[in-house]
């Protein structure tokens, strides 16, 4: 995994998890901005798989266990489709809570994969 692209990604699901819950405690339904929110998580979680796959390849291995590293990312990319549709199917404002806590968590999972692909096997 790439820091810079790692840590941008943890920046935009934080900054998407806080904006929907607070929208979420707030009152607000789920709209085009909060499932947006979640969308452009996905997508970056998209890059992120293809950045996975190509890395190995150009010299970036994990040294961490590959196994436990694309568990982590198939379920982290699973998370924001099961949440928006979720949302779309309970149109309440808890389901744009619930949209904030999907990208929160998606944010702990990046970090975790980052630590598994980066730890130093002795």
């Amino acid at each position: 995994m790439i820091l810079w692209f790692t840590t941008l990604q943890i920046v935009v699901a934080i900054a998407a998890g806080l904006f929907c819950a607070v929208a979420g405690i707030a009152g607000r339904r789920p709209s085009d901005v909060s499932v947006g929110a979640l969308a452009l998580v996905e997508a970056l979680l998209v890059v992120q798989i293809v950045m996975a796959i190509i890395a190995p390849f150009a010299g970036n291995p994990p040294s961490g266990d590959a196994l436990e590293f694309w568990v982590y990312l198939i379920s982290a990319a699973l998370l924001p489709i099961g949440g928006v549709i979720w949302a779309l199917l309970e149109r309440s404002r808890w389901s744009t809570v619930i949209l904030g806590v999907v990208a929160l968590a998606v944010a702990i999972m990046l970090w975790r994969m980052q630590v598994i692909w980066t730890v130093q096997i002795g």
